[in-house]
């Protein structure tokens, strides 16, 4: 990380760090469609075994990284949840529609 002399630099270090962020939402976004396709049941979006790992898995690399893993784990909580709602709407076009 880079330190910033200003706020203005800071903003625009926020700014890219957000371009890349998107780009990875959306490459993520198009595994959960994928995973879609692959359950036979709406119930299966759900994966709560899944989530905890998830969980685990990002608390253990925001210790490794040196940030908080309560403030990773809440982001990555709240992820899952819009993640979880597209996938339903996915599930649905692909299964029902």
């Amino acid at each position: 990380m880079n330190t910033c002399a200003d706020l203005a630099e800071v903003r625009l270090n926020i700014d890219r760090l957000d371009r890349d962020i998107v780009e990875l939402l959306a490459e993520r976004a198009g595994y959960v469609e994928q995973a879609a396709g692959f359950k036979a049941t709406k119930a299966q979006v759900v994966d709560n075994d899944r989530i905890e790992d998830v969980i685990l898995k990002v608390r253990h690399l925001a210790n490794e990284n040196g940030t908080d893993p309560d403030l990773i784990e809440h982001i990555y909580r709240s992820m899952i949840d819009a993640y979880i709602i597209h996938e339903s709407q996915v599930w649905k076009r692909l299964h029902e529609g």
